[in-house]
């Protein structure tokens, strides 16, 4: 049986800081992110059902990654759990929607979360292929399965 791939593209837009960096990514400042998913498998060949000649109804997919992503980190400020207590004060007093990671958060970062996060929920017939983080229009980070081995 043949494998084909299929890609998702999503959009959404977070805010970050990277805590000791030594650039101007040490300041809050945000990004209009665009994150390539791509998942392979074979085509179902049941006649009768309703996904035949689907490797995954992008629907599906999309609501995965929407939920246990996206529904998370859009319109949120990424943080590091080390992050001052007076700015996370601060920031939850006027009610800022805030994502505390046990890490950096920079787009290779992000995208090993992203990676976890998504093989929990995908169906056993499909396998994560690879992600693409757009962090710019002239610059992302790729996380491949096969390079993870």
């Amino acid at each position: 049986m043949a494998k084909i791939r299929l890609t998702r593209l999503f959009t959404f837009e977070t805010a970050h800081t990277l805590l000791h960096y030594d650039g101007p990514c040490r300041r809050i400042h945000g990004h209009s992110y665009k994150l390539e998913v791509t998942i392979i498998g074979t085509p179902l060949v049941e006649e009768e059902h309703p996904k035949n000649g689907m490797v995954m109804d992008f629907g599906d997919l999309k609501a995965i990654v929407q939920e246990h992503i996206i529904q998370q980190f859009d319109h949120a400020l990424v943080l590091p759990q080390g992050s001052p207590d007076d700015l996370l004060e601060l920031l939850r007093k006027y009610e800022h929607r805030l994502v505390l990671t046990p890490y950096q958060p920079t787009c290779e970062n992000m995208l090993i979360d992203f990676q976890h996060r998504l093989k929990q929920f995908l169906p056993d017939y499909v396998k994560l292929h690879h992600l693409k983080l757009w962090e710019t229009q002239n610059s992302f980070a790729e996380w491949y399965a096969e390079d993870n081995r």
